[in-house]
This record gives structure tokens, sequence and C-alpha cells, in this order.
């Protein structure tokens, strides 16, 4: 909270919208009401048709009679009910290295908190460096944060580059492209306040944040978002890596692990279990 309040203070002071000392002595919490003062509305937001097939790994959406989607609405529980304990509203999805299947469980979280539990939910390819999210939903050619970061002179709202997806409440903000490094944009006030006016709009913020090492942008996450989930994926973690990754955080406000691929049982009998075969 420190850390977003103190972006978010110098940004009040740079807009030159009262005066410093009154800004300087704002609490947080009145600094982030302010903030999110205006109507939280969707200006110019579009849509985009994500065409499910079997190919995907959208489970949440291909498979939701399977053992993955169910996994997932497992992992949707959890969160609520810790939502109801603290304050939980956006997280970053992380790992230790690059092919653990953050991005997977990032898409497959956010398309089930929107189906679940009806909740408007923000899905963000927040690795601004390798973003892959985009691809899991066949949206590769949309634009995103970095077209919008391109166009500040210009002071476009970045609602503008925000896609509602099919039919439930799920949406969609890109990475896009930008000749800028990742980090001077994700540590911008100027972001960090775009991030807090979305945040006003949605139940849920999913971020597909980079791989905890060695780059630095989920401690710039963190400071945005209200909790990080750790993806660890079995046989594929290395644990040195791990441990540094670990080591390199600041503040990463963990709210779980997901143990991705892991051989508890067979999976081939749950659905047989647990749900009727279909009659003609």
């Amino acid at each position: 909270m420190s850390r977003l309040y103190e972006t978010l203070r110098r940004t009040e002071m740079q807009r030159g919208k009262a005066d410093p000392v009154q800004i300087a002595s704002l609490q947080p919490v009145e600094l982030l009401n302010s903030a999110m003062a205006e109507p939280a509305e969707l200006e110019g937001t579009r849509t985009a048709k994500v065409e499910v097939s079997l190919k995907m790994r959208l489970v949440a959406l291909t498979d939701p009679r399977g053992l993955g989607a169910e996994k997932f609405r497992a992992l949707v529980t959890r969160l609520e009910n810790q939502r109801k304990r603290r304050d939980l509203k956006s997280l970053q999805i992380t790992s230790a290295v690059c092919d653990e299947g953050k991005t997977l469980i990032a898409g497959n979280l956010g398309a089930t908190l929107a189906k679940h539990t009806g909740s408007r939910v923000l899905v963000v390819d927040g690795d601004l460096h390798e973003p892959t999210l985009a691809s899991l939903f066949g949206l590769d050619r949309l634009e995103g944060i970095g077209q919008w970061w391109s166009a500040r002179e210009g002071k476009e709202a970045i609602s503008r580059y925000v896609y509602r997806l099919n039919e439930i409440p799920l949406w969609f903000l890109g990475a896009g492209a930008t000749s800028e490094p990742p980090s001077q944009v994700l540590q911008s006030a100027r972001f960090a306040e775009a991030f807090v006016r979305l945040a006003s709009c949605f139940d849920w913020i999913v971020v597909d944040s980079t791989p905890m090492f060695p780059i630095v942008d989920v401690n710039l996450w963190s400071r945005l978002v209200d909790g990080t989930l750790l993806v660890v994926r079995e046989g594929v973690t290395p644990i040195r890596a791990l441990k540094k990754g670990l080591a390199s955080l600041d503040d990463p406000k963990f709210v779980g692990i997901v143990l991705n691929e892991a051989s508890e049982f067979d999976r081939t009998t749950y659905a047989d279990q647990y749900y009727p075969a279909s009659r003609s």
C-alpha cells in the first residue's frame, strides 16, 4: 500500500489538482479514494470473440466437467474465502522460471472467476517482455498497454484497450508493444493511476506476470496488486531458481501456491465418477 500511495501522491502533485501540502497530508485510503472518485465506467471498450475449441487449453471453457476445471473452481473458492478475511481484489500469477504454466493458470483462473462467481473479471497480459496470455485466448493482434503508453501525449484512457470477451463477464487487457523498457512503464505514476482506476471497474483482476528471476517486474506488479499466486510445476521448477526468485522479492504478499501437473491420481475416471454419462 505504501509504495502505491507514494506513486499516486506524486501523480496528484504533478497534475496540480490541489495544494501540495494538503496532498502530502492525505492518508493512503483517502488518496486512493480520490484517485477513484470518477465514475467507474469502462469508456470506449470493445469486444473480442474467443473461438472456443478442443485444441485450446482453457479447460474452464472447453471442458467444464473435467478434473482440470474442477481444480480451478476449488482455487476460486479458496480465493473467495481469503477475500473475506483480507483485502484481495487483484493478484499476479508468477513462477520461478518460464514454462511452468503460469499463463495457463492465469487464463483459466480468470475464466473460472467470471463463469463460477459471475464477477466482473479483468485478465491482464502483464508480461511486457514476452506476453503469451493473448495467444492463449487467440487474441494476438490486439493492441494493449504498449500502445496506450506510446499514446501518452494524447492522454488516452487505458480502458480503450480493454476488450470484453464472449458472453461471460470477462475482459482482457493485452501487453501490446512498446519501445520503452517494461520497468519504466510499470513503475510510472501514470500506469499506477490507470491501474487503480481500472480496479474500480472490476471485482477481480488477474495479472499474468513475469517469472520471478531474473526480471524485476514481479516486484513492480507487487506494489499494484493485493496478492501473488506462485505456480510451481512438478518436475520442472529448478529449486535454486525458486530460492533465488523468492529472495529477490520485496513484498510478494503471497496468497498461495499452485502445484501444476501434479500426478495425484488417475484422472481418466473423474468425469465418470461424478457426472452421469449423457443419454440420447
